[in-house]
């Protein structure tokens, strides 16, 4: 395959995942539920301590944010996700059954939240913007893919034709 097939060729991508955190067992299985069908790995945890863990482990495309937690609420979870490096720029929706009011909207948004959902959350909504950032996501990588494969592509010509 010639530099400029391989430029061109479709990388293999990993696939993309979502991250759920809600300290409610059946939220999370209704989640899944919502989002089973949609091209991506789907990961559940019930503490923003243990979301901190795989978004430290894991690259997400987005994290399904609950906001009333015990230990540390979702304001608390986005706020340490931004001062982070590997994770200042996952996308965070917030989605809560009790935190209606203005203020507590406008604190999502101020921690870094690109939504705020109400339940119960209309599937189709969900599957939508779920969908949206996914799309994103892959755009992403493949960007990534094609810029590193460049770069080894430069690396060789170099290689073979020696630095000019």
């Amino acid at each position: 395959m010639s530099p400029s097939e391989q430029l061109n060729a479709e990388p293999t991508l990993p696939p993309s995942r979502v991250l759920m955190v809600d300290d409610t067992p059946q939220n999370l299985v209704a989640l899944e539920v919502v989002l089973e069908d949609l091209d991506c790995e789907l990961d559940s945890v019930t503490s923003g301590n243990a979301a901190l863990g795989k978004l430290l482990k894991h690259d997400y495309a987005l994290v399904l944010l609950d906001v009333q937690m015990p230990e540390m609420d979702g304001f608390e979870v986005a706020k340490l996700m931004r001062s982070n490096k590997r994770t200042e720029n996952v996308p965070i929706i917030f989605v809560t059954a009790i935190s209606k009011e203005t203020r507590f909207v406008q604190e999502g948004y101020r921690t870094g939240a690109v939504d705020y959902l109400f339940k119960p959350i209309d599937p189709m909504l969900l599957q939508s913007k779920v969908n949206f950032f996914l799309g994103l996501d892959r755009q992403k990588k493949r960007l990534e893919a094609k810029v590193a494969q460049a770069r080894r592509s430069e690396a060789e010509m170099k290689a073979l034709y020696g630095k000019e």
